[in-house]
């Protein structure tokens, strides 16, 4: 048998198995199922990156496909998700996305709620409303604040019940001292009018007159009414202080201390045992190399090998056998376009794609500094000329085709690249397109064959066609 067809069988049985793996693969993570756009902003992404894992109603719907760093600490973090589309339903405009972790130290990854019946579906890639998430620190700041405040209430409970105390035992005394002094008194008026009754003294002489001993007798029966009236107040403060000793009043006060004292202390345990663990987490492992030092490491090699997932992707696109694969399926190297290439491939200069000229008179003028910058009745023409394609420009890619007509060839290829790209950028920021599927080219001021034009002076927005393909 030939050895070269050997070779060449063993080539192409390695080739197809190589692509069926590649399919297999592609299946396995929905690289090729239909999928759905959103936008989520967040002030703080507490970890997200991009690749983190989406949920949408608890169940794997996507992953994050791009995170916009914000140009000033007053803006936010845009990411941008991307589910399967047979989700999509679930998500409306009422569903609120939020940050959560993997257990307590593990991944973290984005949950969309389910929205309600009644309201309406969100539409591809509009923003959803967002909650902030809630870390451990800030958890463990509270938790010490609300110990804080126990600790100053129990203090205060104990200056309460010492007060009522001494204010117990300063009632007592002056209530035994008044009626020390009462009965003091009463002893010494009953001697008093002993004597008088006996007629002893200059008062006993003055006795003797009935009027006087009547008035005197009316002073003494009142000096006893008000004894009584003490001995009563007196009584009333013993059964108040009895009922007060009877309740256990300050017995149930320790106890209430006691059992605060018992809720600080499992708290501080709970706080210890926290603390414990987030040092554990924390510690070197036999190595000595720290666990923030392993997460960057295995994060680097996740990077790592995304990238070499790309590039190896990319190198398919261009392969022979596979590139009609990718074309059909709209991977477009849009950011990549050379002018060559863009004439030589009819993908790019089918008559069907949809074409926009505009000239530069109508849409550019030269500012102070010589450079060209798009006027604003320049953006009102481009925003009327893709307003009229509809939602096509979010779902096929575009090519904005630069072109000067100037005499100096190094300044007709700058002014033509320039451009293109101020166009680009416009569209792409005011309609919110996908960077992935809008590019520029810079052709000069030559056309591609076959569209009727031998020559032009401003841009060319390109839709291009590729329902054929799918």
């Amino acid at each position: 048998m030939n050895k070269p067809l050997i070779v060449g069988s063993f080539a192409l049985a390695g080739l197809a198995l190589f692509a069926t793996g590649l399919f297999m693969i592609g299946n396995r993570h929905e690289a090729f199922a239909r999928h759905a756009q959103f936008y989520v902003e967040f002030s703080n992404l507490s970890g997200i990156a991009k690749g983190a894992k989406v949920q949408v109603a608890g169940m794997d719907a996507g992953e994050v496909v791009d995170v916009r760093i914000p140009a000033s600490p007053a803006s936010k973090f845009r990411v941008k998700l991307r589910i399967n589309e047979t989700l999509s339903g679930l998500v409306r405009t009422d569903s609120m996305v939020t940050i959560y972790t993997e257990g307590i130290v593990g991944n973290k990854f984005l949950s969309i709620n389910a929205g309600t019946a009644r309201a309406p579906a969100a539409a591809p890639d509009s923003t959803l409303a967002s909650k902030e998430a809630t870390e451990l620190s800030a958890l463990l700041d509270q938790a010490k604040g609300t110990l804080t405040d126990i600790d100053v209430t129990v203090r205060n409970a104990n200056s309460v019940v010492t007060t009522a105390g001494q204010l117990v035992t300063t009632v007592g005394g002056n209530l035994n001292s008044t009626l020390s002094e009462v009965k003091t008194t009463v002893g010494n008026a009953n001697d008093v009018v002993v004597g008088l009754k006996e007629g002893k003294g200059p008062a006993g002489m003055l006795l003797r007159d009935e009027a006087l001993a009547a008035q005197i007798r009316k002073a003494v029966t009142n000096a006893q009414g008000a004894t009584d009236a003490l001995s009563h107040a007196a009584e009333h403060a013993s059964s108040l202080v009895s009922d007060i000793q009877s309740r256990s009043f300050p017995q149930k006060i320790d106890e209430t201390l006691a059992s605060v004292k018992d809720t600080v202390s499992n708290l501080n345990a709970t706080s210890k045992q926290v603390r414990q663990t987030v040092s554990d987490f924390t510690e070197p492992d036999e190595k000595g190399v720290s666990a923030a030092e392993n997460l960057r490491e295995s994060l680097s090699n996740v990077n790592t090998a995304t990238a070499n997932m790309a590039d190896d992707t990319e190198a398919l696109k261009h392969n022979f056998f596979l590139r009609g694969f990718f074309r059909s399926r709209g991977y477009f190297n849009l950011d990549r376009l050379s002018p060559d290439l863009y004439r030589k491939d009819r993908i790019f200069s089918r008559a069907d794609n949809r074409r926009a000229w505009l000239h530069a008179d109508e849409l550019f003028q030269l500012t102070a500094d010589g450079t060209e910058q798009i006027t604003q009745k320049g953006r009102t023409l481009l925003n009327v000329t893709v307003a009229q394609y509809g939602a096509t420009i979010l779902q096929s890619p575009l090519v904005i085709e630069g072109y000067s007509d100037t005499a100096d060839a190094a300044q007709r290829l700058a002014t033509s690249r320039t451009r293109a790209i101020l166009v680009r950028n416009y569209l792409q920021n005011h309609f919110q397109l996908d960077p992935r599927t809008i590019g520029s080219v810079a052709l000069e001021n030559h056309p591609p064959a076959g569209l009727d034009r031998a020559d032009w002076n401003g841009i060319a927005i390109v839709i291009l066609n590729t329902s054929r393909h799918r």
